[in-house]
């Protein structure tokens, strides 16, 4: 599946699974938003859809196709976006989207995507088939 550009579509695909604010105790030392705090909200937003899928517990097993598009600022509304892209027989694939809306300007913008793969998982932490 192809990442989109940033002005193809300005509308978020998927079911939003998480929002949240963005802090200034997860800046970098330019005053934006660190990627790997993106990536740690985009996971927990992924993991949400997949778990619905598997019906039950997953673990993250890759992460592809990643791209910043713009810096997160301080007080932005985010919100993960996530869909499934494929179902294996122990496995999902999603596409995740980050959107923001600035607080101040009250516009809305992708501000990242990636490809993440859940694996379903037992409760010994073995796969299982994701149920069909």
């Amino acid at each position: 599946m192809a990442m989109q550009g940033i002005d193809e579509d300005p509308t978020p695909h998927g079911k939003l699974t998480l929002q949240t604010l963005s802090m200034p105790a997860d800046t970098n030392p330019y005053g934006d938003i660190f990627g790997g705090w993106l990536m740690t909200q985009m996971d927990l937003g992924g993991a949400i859809l997949a778990q619905e899928v598997a019906r039950g517990r997953v673990t993250t097993v890759a992460v592809g196709s990643m791209v910043f598009l713009r810096p997160v600022p301080v007080g932005a509304t985010v919100s993960v976006y996530a869909s499934t892209i494929d179902v294996g027989r122990t496995s999902i694939r999603t596409l995740i989207e980050v959107w923001i809306k600035d607080g101040a300007q009250q516009e809305v913008t992708k501000v990242t995507e990636g490809e993440f793969v859940y694996v379903a998982i037992d409760d010994n932490g073995r796969t299982r088939p994701v149920p069909k």
